[in-house]
């Protein structure tokens, strides 16, 4: 959650957090998480058959053919959301790209200003992660983004970060963070980088329907992200991870919808959902994100 910024198409809030986290370290003999090990998403991302313009509109023929994931699900409980969410990745030698489609029958938003706090609008949201660091993205129909930077602190010197200017811990913007809901994390707290910006980000929304109008009903909004994989650097230096990806690499991303509206009782919605639930309110455990393979088998062939 930083600030807002990238190219509005017209789109509604959409919160993405980035996180890279292939390799993680073994915690622990039993598994100290809120959700089960075996019950979190595995997916394969293949590569795009030629670069993608970022409109935020989803139409190119590779963003039809894609593999999109289930429906996502409360973020706690794993219930199917009650509006249709749905996220897919596909990647080239030089980005990664994201697209959501977000079903909402009313969309709207009301946050403008870069790293304001997306989160309290409706959005739509990626994290990264890398062995001892994670990125988050989020944006919102306005196109406003935030954005964050996260090192875990004892992996701070070890992993290299202490080393490096734009990771000077005494600089504004920087705080330590321990978590949301999942406080007790095994690996501790972590800094947070609120004056992060990814470098070559580019972002763009597009609302089908008409923004902040409860006159009518709109089918929703998509969201469409593209990170050049050499800004992902400072996630893959610890472990010294390939990029971009060889045949087979697996990162760590977790994809997660947040409403200021909630379905209504008896349902006991939270008000956000994931395409891989985390078993408690926090979206900022790495360990429950995605499994996401990289593959170099291009759209069609599996």
């Amino acid at each position: 959650m930083t600030r807002p910024g990238g190219r509005i198409v017209m789109g509604n809030a959409l919160a993405v957090t980035v996180l890279a986290c292939s390799a993680m370290p073994v915690l622990a003999q039993t598994w100290p998480f809120p959700w089960p090990e075996d019950r979190i998403a595995r997916y394969t991302a293949r590569r795009a058959s030629s670069p993608l313009v970022i409109d935020g509109r989803l139409d190119e023929a590779d963003w039809q053919a894609v593999e999109r994931s289930p429906r996502f699900a409360d973020l706690i409980g794993g219930r199917p959301g009650i509006h249709d969410t749905r996220a897919a990745v596909l990647w080239d030698d030089t980005y990664l790209y994201v697209g959501y489609w977000v079903e909402e029958p009313f969309v709207e938003a009301t946050l403008t200003e870069r790293d304001a706090l997306i989160y309290e609008d409706n959005d739509v949201e990626l994290f990264i992660a890398g062995r001892d660091a994670y990125y988050e993205f989020e944006i919102n129909a306005f196109a406003t983004i935030y954005e964050v930077f996260f090192i875990w602190e004892r992996e701070f010197e070890s992993s290299g970060y202490s080393r490096r200017p734009e990771f000077d811990r005494s600089r504004p913007g920087v705080k330590p963070f321990t978590g949301v809901g999942f406080k007790e994390h095994p690996r501790g707290p972590r800094l947070g980088y609120w004056n992060w910006d990814m470098p070559g980000l580019e972002s763009a929304v597009h609302v089908d329907g008409t923004l902040n109008d409860h006159t009518d009903r709109d089918r929703g909004w998509t969201a469409e992200l593209r990170i050049p994989w050499r800004s992902l650097e400072p996630l893959a230096m610890p472990d010294g991870r390939a990029l971009p990806p060889r045949d087979g690499d697996e990162w760590r991303m977790d994809f997660s919808r947040f409403n200021r509206y909630k379905e209504a009782p008896p349902a006991n919605d939270p008000g956000g959902w994931a395409w891989s639930p985390h078993g408690v309110w926090d979206s900022h455990i790495p360990e429950l994100f995605t499994r996401v393979r990289f593959s170099t088998e291009p759209l069609g062939r599996k």
